[in-house]
């Protein structure tokens, strides 16, 4: 029998793996705001220009959002492709971000323009950490 190789790209450190986990349970306890006790404070993220229903958007935008989570912990083996699309939507909810600012909406505690504009800068944040988790990006061996 012949042992198949690893890729050295596809390894990464226990501490990867631990940020892989911590953002799923972030994801999955996220997502289970979205459709219960923060759906309100999500519907203050949703741009006026999404053309749906606020509701709607929360509620489907939780359901990805619990079953990307849930992904990134049960599926290791597909901690790059899973971590790239948690980057993926990290950037794609990010004119939700910009639309609090934008249209000076409360929502978690973000009552002020100030506190609506540091936010912003925690997106890229979001995404770098998913990236990492997964051993996207780094240095080939």
């Amino acid at each position: 029998m012949m042992m198949q190789e690893r890729d050295a790209s596809s390894e990464t450190s226990t501490a990867q793996d631990v940020a892989r986990v911590a953002l799923g349970l972030m994801l999955v306890t996220a997502g289970t705001g979205h459709l219960t006790y923060a759906r309100k404070e999500f519907q203050a993220q949703v741009p006026p220009w999404v053309p749906m229903d606020t509701d709607t958007v929360v509620l489907q935008s939780g359901v990805v959002e619990i079953a990307l989570g849930a992904a990134l912990i049960a599926l290791p083996q597909e901690k790059e492709l899973l971590t790239k699309i948690a980057a993926g939507l990290f950037v794609a909810v990010f004119p939700g971000n910009m639309a609090q600012y934008q249209y000076r909406r409360d929502a978690f505690g973000l009552d002020t323009d100030g506190k609506r504009f540091a936010r912003l800068f925690f997106q890229p944040v979001l995404v770098a950490w998913a990236l990492w988790a997964g051993g996207v990006g780094g240095r080939k061996r």
